[in-house]
């Protein structure tokens, strides 16, 4: 006795199916029952032709829909079948399914590459060049972010430029020299707290300044910093305090 086949899917539910069919938790009975559907319906040449009136209609609309779907269902169905020969999960083949429709493009790492470009050349622009000359007459060329003070710079450079105050203007032993008058103009005004400093550094000068005080700014760009040959500080003469 001849099983009775399932009852066939059209209309909207097949719709609703089809649209939903690469979803890894699709209803498997209601898919092969929509297969089956659409199989008899190719097979048979079950194609409607529509006239230039009714292809305007909704319904019409949704038929042809249907239509073109169906031959896309069909291929899913042999592959489905195909996969289950092979030992594949249900879930696995449609997950690559999935992502297969969707491939990346080089476009992407193309436009990832360019905007890491953009932003690395954006940072250099945000730096400014700055020399720093030792007591023995030794140049030391750095690129320091703007907004940095040249006692930061400095540390982080490993030059001997000492801040036993760390910033607080409480001491002179950051004193810098400004070698170009032009650019110690372009410095904002020193405080009356740090010129108080200033009168106890060592070798002061005119273009002299405390390094703490010196921000980094593009006016300032390719300006030259002297060590003093000595600070004054309370420890032991030579002792050079490290950076925290």
């Amino acid at each position: 006795m001849e099983e009775p086949r399932p009852q066939a899917i059209c209309g909207k539910e097949a719709l609703d199916l089809l649209n939903c069919i690469t979803e890894p938790n699709f209803d498997q009975e209601k898919c092969l029952r929509l297969l089956n559907s659409l199989r008899d319906c190719v097979l048979q040449k079950k194609v409607i032709k529509f006239s230039l009136a009714e292809q305007n209609s909704p319904v019409a609309g949704s038929s042809v829909m249907f239509t073109r779907l169906s031959l896309a269902a069909l291929w899913r169905g042999k592959e489905l079948k195909r996969a289950r020969i092979n030992g594949i999960e249900s879930s696995r083949f449609f997950q690559c399914q999935s992502n297969y429709k969707h491939p990346v493009t080089t476009g992407f790492f193309s436009t990832t590459a360019a905007s890491k470009d953009h932003e690395e050349g954006k940072a250099e622009k945000d730096k400014i060049s700055v020399t720093f000359v030792d007591k023995d007459g030794e140049e030391k060329q750095i690129k320091v972010p703007v907004g940095m003070s040249m006692l930061e710079a400095a540390h982080e450079n490993d030059i001997e430029l000492e801040g036993a105050c760390e910033g607080s203007l409480a001491c002179s032993t950051c004193h810098v020299i400004v070698t170009d008058v032009d650019y110690y103009n372009r410095l904002s005004d020193p405080t009356d707290e740090e010129n108080d400093m200033l009168d106890l550094a060592f070798g002061l000068t005119e273009t002299s300044r405390l390094g703490c005080q010196v921000i980094a700014k593009p006016e300032i760009d390719g300006i030259r910093l002297a060590l003093p040959s000595a600070t004054r500080n309370f420890a032991v003469d030579g002792f050079v305090p490290k950076p925290h």
